[in-house]
């Protein structure tokens, strides 16, 4: 990943003249995008709106390596994850119109998808709360990968045969890209039209999106279509798509056309105001806790003020949309360099050139800074007791927990954490390549102490459980009893685990080549896959089941 250099939060000064601010304003964009404004790179476009304008447009590093092509505001880009608000504003204009109602099943659009006791609506799947497994990491786990030629058919044959959702609808929030797949069918089949035709007419027409498209087959040809490039050794390779499933991304677009979408939220061209609003309402789950989530658009706040974001990520591209809506203002960055893992944070620092002044102040110590000079020095005794492995109820990552110094490290496979205390049970927390974290241990009675790892900034915090655990050690004897081949119905596909010096190794197209790792007994992970091996009343082993992010609960049955 490239090492982004910082921007300067100052305006210009007040006694300077407008153009002299302007030219200032981008120059430090352009400071922003400096390490990707290159010619043996691919890079980035940016698009800065302000009152009804744009303020700036300037494309970064190459659009393509091969016949040296520079990006530029005309470039388009795969959006990615962006793309759902667009089929989310279909939706909306076809309940407007009375052919479809948001509170309707799911089943009675996609008979197809199985019933699983209680009503997934199409409300839920706007809002990510319709607990479905998704398509990604299914077929993935089949063994497609991007590169692969893949069908829209595809997602419902996969989709048929999953036996359990990850939880009830309403119940929790996962995201999940099957949703908005199957809301573009919904489009399909309430409107006549496919999702590809009906945006074409109902919103790129005529808000005047001309480089604008959903692309729903591999094959199409797509003008000054930017490539997809990944990271590879001292230069890049291509890193490209055959997917052709629609809904949930496959929006290819300009940073000049995002414009055009953008301000449609302050002078509507498509919808109305009601519409728009109902688009930005966030969605509630059963037990009234509200989300930041509503359709397609993150409800937040940034250093105070009001924001309204998306960010995508597929193949090779990188994007993110975000707004400002009480500055009417706002930024969009895309990018063609999957190694820029965070468009989001570069499009923070361009906002902050031009809104700087009247955001609030960051944190006013670094956690570097933090970290230097300790608040609160525990006992020897006190660290011990915090000591010992920890996994993760959501990453399935283990960490281990030991003394350092006057402090703790807790250390994974892939990241190490010094941890130095704040206060009683409270730590803070730095690593190599990760953002600062906030580390809290919670007693538990007759046990060791919970942990509670928070990471993000003040607008944006995510906390994770990582609960006190006895590492198991199995025997070669033991590990040779995982081992062998293992069928999954829901996935239609075979995995072979295989004992290679020692190590439990799964050989299945596109997974891990890592040795699985012991977490606790008949449990092993590896880079997010989560596997808990079933035994009979004999304690033979007859399969597993499998956890990985946005998918829960995959059973496999060992022949």
């Amino acid at each position: 990943m490239h090492s982004l250099l910082p921007v300067l939060l100052a305006l210009a000064t007040a006694s300077a003249s407008p153009q002299a601010s302007a030219a200032d304003a981008k120059s430090k964009v352009d400071a922003v995008f400096r390490d990707v404004d290159r010619s043996d790179s691919p890079g980035c476009a940016v698009g800065v709106y302000r009152d009804g304008q744009i303020a700036y447009a300037r494309g970064y590093g190459m659009a393509n390596l091969e016949w040296n092509i520079g990006n530029t505001p005309q470039t388009v880009f795969d959006i990615g994850s962006v793309s759902k608000q667009f089929t989310a504003m279909a939706i909306h204009l076809l309940a407007r119109e009375g052919k479809l109602s948001l509170d309707d099943d799911i089943r009675k659009w996609v008979p197809e998808i199985p019933s699983y006791g209680k009503t997934v609506t199409l409300r839920h799947l706007l809002h990510h709360t319709g607990g479905l497994r998704d398509y990604i990491e299914l077929m993935s786990l089949q063994g497609t990968v991007e590169e692969d030629l893949s069908p829209e058919s595809d997602v419902l044959e996969i989709m048929a045969r999953q036996k359990a959702p990850n939880f009830a609808p309403g119940e929790d929030y996962l995201y999940c890209n099957t949703g908005y797949n199957l809301l573009a069918l919904v489009v399909e089949r309430a409107s006549g039209q496919s999702l590809r035709d009906f945006s074409e007419q109902r919103i790129f027409a005529p808000l005047g999106m001309r480089h604008t498209q959903i692309s729903d087959s591999h094959t199409r040809i797509i003008p000054n279509r930017a490539t997809g490039y990944q990271k590879e050794g001292p230069g890049y390779g291509i890193e490209m798509s055959d997917w052709e499933q629609t809904g949930d991304g496959s929006v290819l677009t300009t940073v000049e056309d995002l414009f055009r979408w953008n301000q449609n939220f302050f002078e509507p061209k498509v919808g109305d105001a009601k519409l728009l609003a109902a688009m930005q309402e966030v969605g509630v789950l059963n037990s009234g806790k509200k989300l930041d989530y509503a359709s397609a658009l993150r409800i937040g706040t940034y250093r105070g003020l009001t924001t309204v974001s998306h960010s995508g990520s597929w193949a090779g591209f990188r994007a993110q949309l975000l707004r400002f809506p009480e500055q009417k203002f706002a930024v969009a960055c895309l990018c063609n360099d999957g190694g820029i893992s965070n468009p989001s944070r570069l499009s923070r620092k361009v906002a902050e050139v031009y809104l700087g002044a009247v955001m609030k102040p960051e944190e006013p110590a670094s956690a570097a800074k933090k970290l230097a000079t300790p608040k609160y020095a525990p006992s020897p005794a006190e660290l011990q007791k915090l000591t010992g492995a920890y996994f993760g109820t959501d990453s399935d990552q283990l960490l281990r927990v030991t003394v350092a110094g006057k402090g703790l490290v807790a250390e994974s496979r892939s990241e190490k954490l010094t941890l130095v205390a704040e206060a009683p049970g409270k730590f803070r927390a730095e690593s190599a390549s990760a953002d600062a974290a906030e580390v809290a241990f919670t007693p538990v009675a007759g046990g060791r102490a919970v942990m509670r790892i928070t990471t993000g900034d003040l607008d944006d915090r995510d906390t994770e459980v990582f609960n006190p655990v006895t590492v198991a050690s199995p025997t070669a004897a033991e590990l040779a009893e995982l081992a062998g081949t293992y069928v999954s119905e829901e996935l239609a596909t075979t995995w072979r685990l295989v004992l290679e010096d020692g190590k439990l190794y799964i050989r299945h197209r596109g997974l891990s080549k890592e040795p699985l790792v012991p977490t606790v007994k008949d449990s092993m992970s590896v880079e997010g896959l989560s596997l808990r091996f079933r035994r009979d009343g004999a304690g033979k082993v007859t399969g597993f089941t499998l956890d990985e992010g946005r998918v829960k609960g995959i059973g496999f049955k060992k022949t």
